[in-house]
């Protein structure tokens, strides 16, 4: 007989709401934490989260509000505190600890359902997903947990030819109890490339729906905003070589000095906000593939709109501006296989003299008007902008190669460095360039000077961080370290 699958309560409700006006206090730590209400046999509870109210919290899970407060009597709406516990009603067959969660890159549908041992209309019911495709990487949701609820972290891969009797003696299990954790219909029933969950076998504490060959992939700071730098850090069970894509732009893995690969990308900033695909694919040494798609979610960047910029006619002329960008892609597209660069940036304008402020940053929505004409042009700053005048030292943010040095017509007198890995800085408007393309640079070692040359309505310096061929946030660079 087949022995029944092992059962656990980790339920997940999908957060498709958007903040509205609040009808109760937002949850923060008071003083003194109120004792939590006593918890009625069997019923889910949530734990409050910063921000929450009464309102989020009966929208979240399609309650109302009175149904809320009459679950939890005890509990005052104007005084939600963070890690208090509401009983959640109207989830019928639902009990155990409901956190929230973004959902990692590599959990899918079925490697949510097979995890945590709940049917697929329960998921759907729960989460009101119309379809599997619904969830993608970066979506936050509510995961119920069960105290001594069995983990099952083990997971494998059915290879071609192989049996499900052959993968369990490798797991130290038995095909029956496969068949049953992973809702197959008998031992029968496994196809290869199938990702299987075990209760037994090594412990693998980033369990996921990723193929056996990935023993993991992590991608950083979900969900990814508009103009952001995606880091996608893959760990493999075994050697291979890796390609893949994000949205529509080939990736380049690189591999650390802990043995795991990283590949960074960037994400433009007029991408509309959405669901997009990161698909990985690794190539095993006997030939075969093990291949990975998920879309992940990038959010808008809130980029504020800039006043109205005037400018010289000739500056924004698509017979100027068109070959000029051309060039710039060009020269930044290579992704140099030697990373130049160690540890985190530094401001480009750190010799500066107290005048170390940003005059526009990257990402603003603008219009250039050309003087005299009714001419327009519509997009947005692609670099962070440093006050200061004509003659300040303008110095390299990290190591790297000059691989461009010379006069440009938007840009001015403008130097590019290769930091290698596809990251590039790009300094314009140089009243002065005092480095020469092949010169290798140091971090901090001034290459020129701040001036007004190009397109500008005065002096400054504009930097810019391109990462595999699109402009990033510059600040999320000296904020954050990147791989």
């Amino acid at each position: 007989m087949m022995p029944k699958p092992i059962s656990s309560i980790l339920l997940v409700a999908l957060i498709l709401f958007t903040a509205t006006p609040v009808l109760a206090q937002t949850a923060t730590p008071p003083a003194t934490t109120p004792e939590p209400s006593p918890t009625p046999a069997n019923e889910p509870v949530y734990i409050i989260q910063s921000g929450d109210t009464l309102w989020s919290i009966a929208n979240r899970f399609n309650i109302t509000v009175d149904d809320l407060t009459t679950a939890n009597p005890d509990v005052d709406p104007t005084l939600l505190a963070v890690g208090q516990k509401l009983v959640i009603p109207g989830l019928e067959g639902v009990s155990g600890v409901l956190n929230t969660e973004v959902i990692p890159y590599g959990d899918t549908f079925r490697s949510l359902s097979r995890r945590t041992q709940v049917s697929d209309a329960m998921l759907r019911k729960l989460n009101r997903l119309i379809s599997p495709t619904e969830l993608y990487a970066g979506t936050s949701l509510i995961v119920p947990v069960q105290e001594g609820a069995l983990a099952l972290s083990s997971r494998a891969t059915i290879a071609s030819g192989e049996s499900l009797l052959e993968l369990a003696v490798s797991q130290g299990s038995d095909p029956w109890v496969l068949a049953g954790i992973n809702g197959l219909a008998g031992t029968w029933d496994a196809l290869p490339g199938d990702v299987l969950y075990s209760p037994a076998g090594q412990t693998d504490s980033t369990a996921n729906g990723l193929p056996a060959v990935f023993s993991s992939a992590e991608l950083k700071d979900l969900p990814l905003k508009q103009g952001g730098t995606a880091e996608i850090r893959i760990t493999l069970a075994q050697k291979a070589t890796l390609s893949g894509t994000l949205v529509d732009y080939p990736l380049h893995f690189f591999q650390m000095e802990d043995g795991s690969f990283v590949a960074l990308q960037g994400i433009h900033a007029l991408l509309a906000p959405g669901a997009y695909p990161l698909k990985l694919e690794a190539k095993l040494e006997d030939g075969s593939t093990q291949t990975f798609e998920q879309n992940v979610l990038i959010v808008s960047g809130n980029y504020p709109d800039d006043p109205l910029l005037v400018v010289e006619p000739d500056t924004i002329d698509p017979t100027v501006t068109k070959p000029e960008e051309a060039q710039l892609v060009s020269i930044t597209a290579a992704a140099t296989t030697q990373r130049f660069w160690n540890g985190g940036f530094i401001s480009p304008a750190s010799n500066y003299p107290g005048v170390n402020g940003y005059t526009s940053r990257y990402g603003n929505r603008r219009t250039y008007l050309g003087q005299g004409t009714n001419v327009e042009i519509h997009g947005f700053h692609t670099g962070l902008d440093f006050g200061g005048g004509t003659g300040l030292p303008i110095t390299a943010p990290a190591d790297g190669k000059v691989v461009f040095a010379g006069p440009l017509v938007v840009r001015g007198n403008a130097t590019i460095i290769d930091h290698g890995w596809g990251v590039y800085s790009g300094f314009w408007h140089q009243s002065e360039i005092d480095v020469k393309v092949g010169d290798m640079v140091k971090q901090g070692q001034v290459i020129g000077l701040v001036g007004g040359t190009g397109r500008v309505t005065g002096p400054h310096l504009h930097w810019e961080v391109w990462v595999n061929g699109i402009q990033v946030d510059p600040l999320d660079w000296l904020n954050e370290t990147f791989p």
